[in-house]
C-alpha cells in the first residue's frame, strides 16, 4: 500500500498476460508493470474484467493482486477488483483475502452487490453490510458490463458519495448529460469520477472527473496521460487528440482483450496473446492488420506536437 494516494490522472485495467498453457505468465506481468509505470499512468487498476478475473480462481485473483502490489513497490498505487461470486457472503471471502495483498482499494463491482432485478434499496443494503464487515477498506465502484450492465442511479452514487468509504468511481455511462449530472453529484465530496469512455473523455474532464480508467489504457497510455494533463492548458491540441483517441477506441471491439494483447506483444511488452475468455483466432488478420496499423499511427501522433 502507498502511503499517499492520489486520486487522479489515467488508471489501465490491467490485462493478464497468459502463456500458451493459459497458466499466467508472471515474466510478462512484471514487463507490463514497467511499461505502464514508463508510459506515465497514476495507479494500476489490477483484477478486473480486463484481466479476465470471471476465468481466475480465488487463488490465482489473490495471487495476482499480491504480484502487482510487490512489483510496483510503491512507485504507484494499486486498486483491484475480484468479488466474483453470486452470494454475499462469497464476495465478503473474496473482498477479505485480496485486500490483505495490500492493494490501496477494493473496487466493488456493481452487478455483484444485486440482481438484476432487485431494488437499488437491496443494492445499498448489500453494499451497507460490506462496508460495515471492512471498516478498515477503502473502496470502489466498477460499472462492469458482465454479466449484466447496472449503472448507479443518483440516488446510489449519492449513498456512495456521503459514505465516505467510497473514494474511487470507473464510470461506463458513456452519457455526456449524465456524467455532468454525476459530477455534479459528486462535487466536495471524497468521491472521485474516472471516465472509462474515450469519446466523452474531454467533456468529463472539463466538467472535473479526476481522469481516465478504461481499456485503451493498455493500448497507447501515454496519450491518454497527456490529454489528462493539458485538457486545460492546450484546447486546441487536446480537442485534436480527442478525436483521434475517439477513433482509435474503435479497436476495443476487436475480440478485446486479445486486441490488446497483439498490440502489447508487437510493443515487445508481453509474449503471448493468449487469453482465457477468447479463442486467439477470433482476432482475425484484417483485425490485426488495423493494430498495425494503429501502432504507426500512434507513432506519428508523438512524433507530433503532443508529447
Amino acid at each position: 500500500m502507498t502511503n499517499t494516494f492520489n486520486w487522479q490522472g489515467v488508471w489501465p485495467t490491467m490485462i493478464t498476460p497468459f502463456h500458451e498453457d493459459k497458466t499466467i505468465d508472471y515474466n510478462s506481468l512484471e514487463k507490463l508493470i514497467e511499461w505502464y509505470i514508463a508510459h506515465g499512468v497514476a495507479g494500476l487498476f489490477a483484477v478486473c474484467q480486463s484481466s479476465e478475473m470471471f476465468a481466475l480462481t480465488l487463488e490465482e485473483r489473490v495471487q495476482l493482486a499480491a504480484f502487482v502490489v510487490k512489483h510496483t513497490a510503491g512507485r504507484v498505487p494499486v486498486i483491484a477488483s475480484g468479488h466474483i461470486s453470486d452470494t454475499l457472503e462469497g464476495q465478503l471471502e473474496e473482498i477479505g483475502e485480496i485486500s490483505k495483498t495490500g492493494i490501496d482499494a477494493f473496487v466493488l463491482v456493481s452487478n455483484r452487490l444485486a440482481s438484476s432485478n432487485e431494488s437499488d434499496e437491496v443494492w445499498i443494503a448489500n453494499l451497507q453490510k460490506i462496508l460495515h464487515a471492512f471498516p478498515a477498506i477503502r473502496f470502489g465502484l466498477y460499472e462492469c458490463p458482465y454479466p449484466y450492465k447496472r449503472l448507479l442511479s443518483q440516488h446510489m452514487l449519492k449513498f456512495c458519495a456521503e459514505s465516505g468509504q467510497i473514494l474511487f468511481l470507473k464510470d461506463t455511462c458513456c452519457d455526456d448529460k449524465l456524467l455532468q449530472q454525476r459530477l455534479r453529484l459528486v462535487q466536495n465530496t471524497t468521491l472521485r469520477l474516472f471516465n472509462a469512455n474515450s469519446t466523452t473523455l474531454l467533456s468529463s474532464l472539463e466538467q472535473g472527473a479526476a481522469g481516465y480508467s478504461g481499456v485503451m489504457a493498455n493500448i497507447h497510455p501515454d496519450l491518454y496521460v497527456w490529454l489528462v494533463e493539458n485538457d486545460h492548458s492546450n484546447g486546441k491540441k487536446a480537442q485534436q487528440l480527442q478525436y483521434y483517441l475517439t477513433l482509435s477506441s474503435l479497436v476495443e471491439h476487436l475480440a478485446y482483450p486479445i486486441s490488446a494483447k497483439y498490440y502489447l506483444q508487437k510493443m515487445g511488452v508481453i509474449r503471448s496473446i493468449t487469453t482465457r475468455t477468447k479463442d486467439e483466432h477470433e482476432l482475425n488478420a484484417h483485425m490485426k492488420l488495423v493494430i498495425d496499423q494503429l501502432a504507426l499511427s500512434d507513432n506519428s501522433v508523438r512524433q507530433g506536437s503532443f508529447l
